[in-house]
């Protein structure tokens, strides 16, 4: 009796099963976002507000092509897709500009009717992990949140478009969800790779961790379904062919108008209306105060205590050495460290450390940090690379502003954006970074000027050059 009831309870489950899977289909089928249709693109989709995009002398502006650019994290603080869309809408693509949007954006982004920012609602607060140990419980609930958010956004907040160009890292879920819908909608995918999802994990849970593993080869897998891939550096490029036999394009990161040098006049009218320097412009403008401008994202993979391990003894060797300057250093941005290092740096004050030293952080505008930059005597990254193939994209504004930078050097990709000796110089410890600050602002000022003059001419080098020629081509919007 026990095998027919046995049998008998699979048969219902199976059915059940399949009454399940057939219904949530039917469903899905009828819902389904609508297809992207080729032969509808000459008619301009609504630009914001549902207005026809119109050029300045009033005409129909004509739209070559639609692209969704997609990113998993605030776009006022991703820059390259920022970049991404004002370049397709420069040369005619309409653009719905897909993320959260915590911070404000580009301004030409927030005026220019081609490009609609759709802005995903926001990870509750009760799944954002605290821990490690939180991590493994909360992660999968919020992936189930964001997985929802987006493909709501992707299939139903926006029309079907000619391309989804996706930010990643991050991968999970981002690349499953736009590569499904890529495949319903009949929209083609472009993967722009900053990094690799699985090793910023690692940073998190180590690299021998299962779902670091999983994440691996989740992200080799997906990746397959776009029709083409960008990288920022060549390095990146190699191991995607090497590991993954997948051939993508270098798309390097250029600085863009926002960021040039400022002249003196402009130097010290903006230093004397910036809360954080105004009280210091005038000694700064003669020499008697240097600027340093450090920006982040205050994650795991920038490791501050080194910056301020090396203040801490250029300050020690000020006090010998009556001709090193003082140093004001403004530390920019956001991120879920800051906390924590801001309550070392009132302790290193507190122990009176950092006596010939002020550190301030900011956050600010587009336009001010662009400034900042142009203002600052020299520019320092800390970004340490998960994967040894990615590179910092402050150390390309540094250089458009004409700024030269002192970065951690010890990742294979950094020499694809720094000519060690040029316009910049590198380091490894807390140690060599803080002997390159007494050098260079004590013993060998000539050197600094000298690497000043290099990222001079690596500011000549834009966005627009590079973006042409790789993406412009491939999203057939440059000849």
């Amino acid at each position: 009796m026990l095998a027919p009831l046995s049998n008998l309870y699979l048969g219902s489950a199976i059915i059940s099963f399949l009454a399940a899977l057939s219904t949530a289909l039917t469903v899905f089928l009828i819902t389904a976002p609508t297809q992207y249709d080729p032969y509808a693109e000459a008619d301009a989709p609504p630009g914001k507000d549902g207005e026809e995009p119109r050029s300045a002398d009033g005409k129909r502006r004509k739209v070559k092509t639609s692209v969704q650019v997609v990113v998993l994290g605030d776009i006022g603080r991703s820059p390259r897709v920022q970049y991404h869309a004002l370049s397709i809408a420069k040369h005619g693509g309409k653009v719905d500009l897909i993320g959260y949007k915590e911070s404000d954006v580009h301004p030409d982004i927030a005026s220019n009717p081609l490009i609609s920012v759709v802005p995903l609602a926001p990870v509750p607060e009760g799944l954002r992990a605290k821990s490690a140990f939180t991590f493994l419980f909360l992660a999968p609930l919020k992936v189930l949140w964001q997985i929802w958010t987006l493909y709501y956004a992707l299939g139903y907040r926006t029309r079907p478009a000619r391309w989804m160009l996706v930010q990643n890292p991050p991968a999970v879920p981002t690349l499953a969800v736009a590569a499904f819908l890529c495949f319903f909608r009949n929209t083609s995918l472009i993967i722009d790779w900053h990094n690799f999802g699985y090793s910023i994990l690692a940073l998190r849970l180590g690299a021998v961790h299962p779902l670091v593993k999983i994440s691996q080869l989740y992200e080799a897998l997906l990746s397959r379904f776009a029709a083409y891939h960008f990288t920022v550096t060549n390095a990146m490029a190699k191991v995607l062919e090497e590991k993954h036999g997948i051939t993508a394009l270098p798309l390097h990161d250029r600085p863009t108008k926002d960021f040039q040098p400022l002249e003196s006049e402009e130097r010290f009218e903006f230093l004397s209306r910036l809360p954080e320097t105004a009280q210091y412009a005038k000694d700064i403008e003669q020499g008697k105060w240097k600027l340093i401008v450090s920006s982040t994202s205050w994650t795991p993979d920038e490791d501050f205590s080194m910056l301020l391990d090396a203040l801490v003894g250029y300050s020690a060797t000020a006090v010998t050495k009556a001709n090193l300057p003082k140093l004001i250093t403004i530390i920019t941005g956001k991120g879920p460290q800051k906390e924590y290092y801001l309550s070392k740096i009132k302790a290193l004050n507190q122990e009176k450390k950092l006596l010939n030293v002020i550190v301030l952080t900011a956050w600010l505008s587009t336009e001010d940090y662009a400034k900042l930059l142009g203002s600052a005597d020299l520019g320092i990254s800390l970004h340490t690379s998960s994967s040894g193939v990615d590179l910092p994209m402050k150390v390309v504004d540094m250089f458009g502003a004409g700024l030269p930078v002192l970065g951690w050097s010890k990742y294979e990709a950094w020499p694809e954006l720094v000519t060690e000796g040029v316009n910049g110089m590198g380091f490894g410890s807390a140690e060599e970074l803080g002997g390159l600050l007494v050098k260079l602002f004590g013993e060998d000022r000539q050197n600094l000027q000298n690497l000043r003059d290099g990222a001079l001419d690596e500011s000549k080098r834009g966005w627009d050059d590079e973006w042409d020629a790789v993406a412009g081509k491939k999203l057939r919007l440059v000849a």
